[in-house]
């Protein structure tokens, strides 16, 4: 083996990692929304939790990348440290597909069947077909696929280069009598480990092992501690994305860390000490990529059996390795940019929190509304709060936002990031407005003033109306309903007729001295932030219509169905036009 040997293993290497990350990507993308939603139907169930973490991590082709993800929500608050236990054992299972892929590589036979599923004989169509969908197809769904087939083919590849730089170390002496020192399984352990913390890819770990077992030097008892080593090797990742994080969320780690080693000694005295028993004729046999793939599936699998029923003890180790200080106060994270690594999950949590922005913004301008038939501090005090917490929502949600948008993303992910930029700022100046009613009405109750009778009738009008728009756009937000959206365009113009009307009613007063200049004045703050409310509910409810259908001209929309041709606006607009009449 000489030089160039050991160069065209790196360069293999490289193609290995460089593939697997693209293909994990495209995976990403492609599942999008499916990863969003399998994360909210996250119960306490351990096998729920275990069949999610395997999910995601076949999805994604990454344990390390689910794990650093795992820390990023406990960071944030969103998940607590016990439901990361079961995920955490779930990706070790998951993560064992990639080794029964590359164990392909060693079918052997002479019928057209079995040669096509060496991936030698495969790929290379798996990669024409690739680049045909990424240089043809016009849908970003079908360019991610073709992504996918790429990075599958580019990583094969890399694969085929390592196995064809080490095939000359079966003839080598020294390469023999250097494997002799693997017969101690604690020198493997920590061979595996430091291996795969420095590569961080324990599937790029595991297919060099696989490579190096086609030169028949590798046997069972060499091959299963390193295996076992490899998985805590995969734990540096998790351990990197803990610096600088709550202690909850440093505990994700060690949980790994404290599963993949006990499982590991575990598994190793039981081996060997069944070894001692019985004497395994195969520990000393050759041994190949698929029987590496078959132990590699059977350590993760039978720790995760072993350990399965205590999950509440790793969480009590986790705990004892990283302990309370009673001086510290936890804090979270609003959003951890952990989750960037993710998107899907990332956009899944920002639209919590626009939802939740959401609801403050309703409550905030609903307890407004009230305050001019009741005023009350308490109300007040309410609505200051909320709206300093939409501020700060827009603001972190803002950035947030900015900066998952850079990321590379499913054309469904892109529509809901878009949606979200797009909305957040009007949630926040109906926060302002409600503040804007709460100085109206502070004003009225300094002043000791009221509004003459007609003009508090109508102004109830305007403010049921007011409170409808409000309740149908935060609901069709919630829920994404575009035929609740569609509701809002006609209610607003209706309001927009109220307040023409009410302007036009408060100058025939004043004519006739019902009312008076400073009351005029009052009156106008109070249609001026009515009606820009129910704008920024227009604005939402567009936004929500126009994302759906990938645009976004709001002129073109609100033309569209205002024209007089368009029978459910003007059906919509006479109801609520009857049902808002002034007397």
């Amino acid at each position: 083996m000489t030089i160039f040997s050991v160069f065209t293993l790196l360069g293999g290497l490289a193609f290995f990692l460089y593939g697997m990350t693209v293909m994990s990507n495209g995976l990403e993308k492609l599942a999008g929304g499916k990863l969003e939603r399998a994360l909210k139907q996250m119960t306490s169930s351990r096998w729920k939790s275990l069949g999610l973490g395997a999910g995601i991590t076949i999805a994604i082709q990454s344990s390390s990348a689910l794990t650093v993800m795992l820390v990023g929500l406990v960071n944030s608050g969103i998940m607590q440290l016990p439901q990361t236990v079961g995920v955490i054992m779930g990706s070790n299972i998951g993560t064992t597909l990639t080794a029964w892929i590359l164990s392909l590589a060693g079918v052997e036979g002479d019928s057209f069947f079995l040669k096509m599923l060496k991936p030698t004989s495969f790929s290379p169509l798996v990669a024409l077909l690739g680049i045909v969908l990424i240089m043809m197809a016009k849908s970003t769904k079908k360019k991610d696929i073709g992504s996918i087939c790429v990075g599958f083919a580019i990583l094969m590849y890399g694969m085929t280069l390592m196995s064809d730089a080490v095939s000359p170390l079966q003839d080598m002496p020294e390469f023999a009598s250097m494997l002799t020192a693997f017969q101690n399984p604690v020198l493997g352990v920590v061979v595996g480990a430091a291996f795969t913390g420095i590569i961080q890819s324990s599937a790029a770990s595991v297919a060099i092992l696989q490579s190096l077992s086609a030169t028949g030097g590798i046997t069972f008892g060499m091959a299963i501690p390193i295996i076992m080593g490899q998985n805590i090797g995969t734990c540096v990742t998790s351990l990197i994305s803990s610096i600088g994080v709550t202690k909850n969320a440093k505990r994700v780690s060690v949980v790994h860390i404290s599963f993949n080693v006990i499982g590991t000694v575990v598994l190793l005295i039981l081996y060997y000490g069944l070894d001692a028993i019985f004497g395994f004729p195969f520990t000393d046999q050759p041994i190949d990529r698929l029987g590496i793939a078959v132990c590699h599936t059977i350590f993760n699998v039978f720790t995760t059996l072993v350990l399965l029923p205590m999950q509440k003890q790793l969480v009590k180790i986790a705990e004892f390795v990283i302990r309370d200080d009673p001086k510290d106060k936890e804090s979270y994270t609003f959003l951890d940019e952990r989750l960037l690594k993710t998107p899907s999950f990332a956009i899944s949590e920002c639209t919590n929190h626009t939802v939740g922005m959401c609801c403050i913004a309703r409550d905030a301008i609903l307890e407004a509304i009230s305050l001019r038939e009741n005023f009350d501090d308490k109300k007040v005090a309410f609505i200051r709060e909320h709206e300093n917490q939409l501020d700060l929502y827009e603001d972190k949600l803002g950035t947030f936002l900015v900066k998952l948008s850079r990321n590379d993303m499913s054309d469904e992910d892109s529509k809901k990031v878009s949606l979200l930029l797009h909305t957040i700022g009007d949630f926040e100046r109906i926060g302002d407005h409600a503040l804007n009613l709460v100085k109206s009405a502070m004003e009225m109750e300094e002043k000791q003033v009221q509004f003459s009778p007609a003009a508090q009738k109508e102004i109830t009008v305007l403010a049921e109306a007011l409170k409808e728009i409000v309740g149908i756009t935060t609901r069709a937000f919630e829920q994404n309903d575009l035929e609740l959206a569609g509701r809002v365009e006609p209610l607003e113009q209706v309001i927009d007729g109220l307040i023409l009307d009410i302007k036009t009613n408060h100058i025939d007063r004043l004519q006739s001295g019902a009312c008076t200049i400073e009351l005029g004045f009052i009156l106008s703050d109070l249609l001026t932030n009515y009606e820009r409310v129910s704008d920024h509910c227009s604005n939402i409810a567009v936004a929500l219509i126009e994302v759906a259908h990938s645009s976004f001209d709001t002129h073109e929309y609100l033309n569209a169905v205002k024209n007089m041709d368009n029978a459910v606006f003007q059906q919509r607009y006479e109801e609520y036009k009857n049902q808002y009449a002034l007397n």
